[in-house]
């Protein structure tokens, strides 16, 4: 069989996370986590399972944008994809009209992602493998040869992206037997959506405490005495020796963030999450120079559109955290891109995964990370959200707040039918009961 893919399906898939608060924050009020969920069919019977994540409305618009692309997947060959991946992932992103849309960015983009992380699964299915594993397993020069490297080499060659994967052969499998014995560290943002009342912090932080976790994220920018309230509150709880970072989503302007933050600067957060517009590259380098004196780094990336608004970011000293999201970008392909960059400029890669599905899809791309690339674990960890993974067919498993090794076959983002069927947006069972309200 050439696992030649026979049929490409799309559905909306939507949970009503809304109705408590659940991934609340400043600019972002009211989430529904939603999926556009793609499913590959092949005529070996062998599927792919992908999605691109979402907040509700606006995921029929991913779904049309994947029904658009899918003309340019049916068809092909899984070894057909595989043995020119770079050219695969060029035909996708570089169609003469879809492009427009883009190019790389947007809607279109988080369709790309959608079918390409579909397709990776598939790969990975086919060779009985996790992705990761997969992934781990290549040549460099064929890690390599998926990668599109328009526009970033000149600060990232391909010749320099394969130096940087051969060098880091030294202890890769002791890097890779930690990894399955210890696991991925990870850090809590469950416990301090903007919506919470006190009592659920306090709990959260209590019950988190309990099992280990050290590192927490707290959601802030609707109001700067509450946030000083709620910050001194989850300091209080988590002590002076655990990690606390702080994310506004988007909320304020330069001079804002740098004048918000300072106040913030007593509770001591590693990081400032995305403290303005994700597409200010010099806004980020302005707010990363101010702060520093501070000892408060700048992450961003769960909304940065693509490997060229990075390595901007990266040229700029914009960032002191990278946060590659599975979804954001055109799947593996581009985060490897990514990854490779954030490893030559220095800077620490601690990926986004709230949302549904994020967390089963990233996983696979940190442990490449550490393993094949950045061989390095100081200062870095990976997001944990502990929401809807009982709606996936091989959840994440965390253990003593890390991320363990992924064992099954594929890219761990196929969903339970069942659940499928009860949250596709607005004919199953949930939707009905919420819309008839």
């Amino acid at each position: 069989m050439l696992q030649k893919i026979t049929n490409l399906t799309v559905r909306d898939v939507r949970f009503p996370t809304s109705l408590e608060q659940h991934g609340s924050d400043a600019m972002h009020t009211d989430p529904d986590y939603s999926a556009a969920y793609v499913v590959l069919d092949t005529d070996s019977g062998l599927k792919g399972f992908g999605l691109t994540f979402t907040l509700g409305k606006g995921t029929e618009i991913v779904v049309r944008a994947v029904q658009a692309l899918a003309g340019l997947v049916v068809g092909k060959s899984l070894q057909d994809i595989v043995s020119n991946f770079r050219d695969f992932y060029r035909l996708l992103t570089s169609d003469g009209q879809m492009r427009w849309l883009g190019p790389e960015k947007g809607v279109i983009h988080l369709a790309t992602a959608a079918v390409l992380n579909a397709v990776w699964d598939l790969w990975a299915r086919l060779e009985g493998k996790p992705l990761w594993k997969l992934l781990v397993d290549m040549d460099p020069k064929q890690v390599v040869s998926c990668i599109d490297f328009r526009y970033i080499t000149d600060v990232l060659t391909e010749e320099e992206a394969l130096g940087i994967l051969v060098n880091a052969k030294e202890g890769k499998q002791q890097r890779e037997d930690l990894m399955m014995s210890q696991g991925y560290p990870a850090y809590a943002t469950s416990c301090a959506w903007l919506g919470y009342s006190d009592h659920q912090l306090k709990q959260l932080c209590a019950d988190a405490l309990q099992n280990g976790w050290t590192r927490f994220k707290v959601k802030v920018g609707a109001d700067l005495k509450d946030d000083i309230r709620r910050c001194r509150l989850i300091r209080q709880m988590i002590g002076p020796s655990n990690t606390l970072m702080i994310d506004a989503n988007q909320r304020w302007d330069v001079a804002e963030a740098i004048s918000w933050v300072t106040r913030l600067a007593e509770v001591k957060p590693l990081w400032i999450e995305e403290p303005t517009s994700p597409d200010d590259i010099l806004g980020h380098a302005a707010i990363s120079k101010a702060l520093a004196p501070l000892g408060i780094g700048v992450a961003s990336g769960e909304q940065c559109h693509n490997r060229v608004m990075f390595k901007q970011f990266l040229q700029a000293s914009a960032l002191q955290f990278v946060q590659i999201d599975s979804c954001r970008l055109g799947s593996v392909n581009e985060n490897l891109a990514v990854l490779l960059m954030a490893h030559k400029f220095k800077v620490p890669v601690c990926p986004h995964a709230g949302g549904v599905g994020l967390c089963e899809l990233v996983q696979h791309l940190i442990l490449f990370d550490y393993i094949c690339v950045s061989a390095d674990l100081s200062g870095r960890m990976c997001e944990y959200v502990d929401h809807l993974h009982e709606h996936f067919t091989s959840p994440v498993v965390i253990q003593n707040a890390h991320y363990l090794t992924p064992k099954d076959p594929g890219y761990s983002c196929e969903m339970l039918e069942s659940s499928v069927k009860r949250h596709e947006y607005p004919e199953g069972d949930v939707w009905k009961l919420q819309l008839n309200k």
